[in-house]
């Protein structure tokens, strides 16, 4: 018996041949260099307020839209915020979030975690920084249509757009003041976004520093079977 949902289904999209990417090594010598390059990439919460330019900003968000999605519904929009009046208006309201947090909504553990990094409510440098990208997730598309797997492609291509922003010698750090719903409002974005994530975009100030600190060992994150 077919199955009625299987009738009418749109035609396969057109064909063409795969290029494969060659590095011009072999793989483990690609695999290492893309390591070692991406090894040095920190968070940091030390900007300069010198300039990146708008061309910069458009490849790193092309290099995030290269990223999978469900159903290639490409679920995401990164919205690029450069200027002071909106950044500060972003940064009000974003430390209104963290105070409750870290006065009210935070666990004593959480806050034992975060302790020894030094965060807290203050957040200088969303108005420092001269880019701050909002990244939304799109819980349907823009006509109206239906999204998959949401919150797996938004967070794979936030992955691809940090690798590209370390990639082009900038740094960025991953905020997530909760809830983000005023970010919707402040900026005025449609009812279908949600956002996602904080990412400022800069070069590191002149003093920046960042905790010294260990990633897990291979063994702890890699399991062969």
């Amino acid at each position: 018996m077919t199955d009625d949902r299987l009738k009418d289904l749109p035609p396969l999209l057109p064909t063409r041949p795969y290029e494969r990417f060659d590095p011009g090594v072999p793989p483990e010598e690609a695999a290492k260099a893309y390591f070692q390059t991406l090894d040095q990439r920190r968070s940091c919460r030390w900007f300069s307020d010198r300039p990146v330019s708008l061309e910069t900003m458009e490849w790193v968000c092309r290099a995030g839209g290269t990223a999978p999605s469900g159903a290639h519904k490409q679920p995401w929009r990164f919205v690029c915020v450069r200027s002071p009046e909106m950044k500060s208006k972003i940064r009000a309201a974003a430390e209104e979030e963290e105070r409750e947090f870290y006065e009210r909504r935070a666990t004593r553990k959480w806050l034992e975690d975060l302790s020894p990094l030094g965060t807290d409510s203050s957040k200088p440098f969303l108005e420092i920084a001269p880019w701050i990208i909002l990244v939304f997730a799109l819980a349907k598309t823009d006509d109206g249509g239906l999204v998959y797997y949401r919150e797996e492609s938004v967070g794979i291509a936030c992955g691809m757009l940090i690798s590209a922003i370390h990639h082009a010698g900038l740094v960025t750090l991953t905020h997530t003041p909760s809830p983000m719903k005023f970010l919707t409002q402040v900026l005025g974005r449609p009812d279908n976004e949600r956002a996602f994530l904080v990412l400022p975009v800069g070069y590191p100030s002149d003093d920046a520093t960042v905790p010294d600190m260990e990633r897990k060992p291979l063994d702890d994150i890699m399991v062969v079977v």
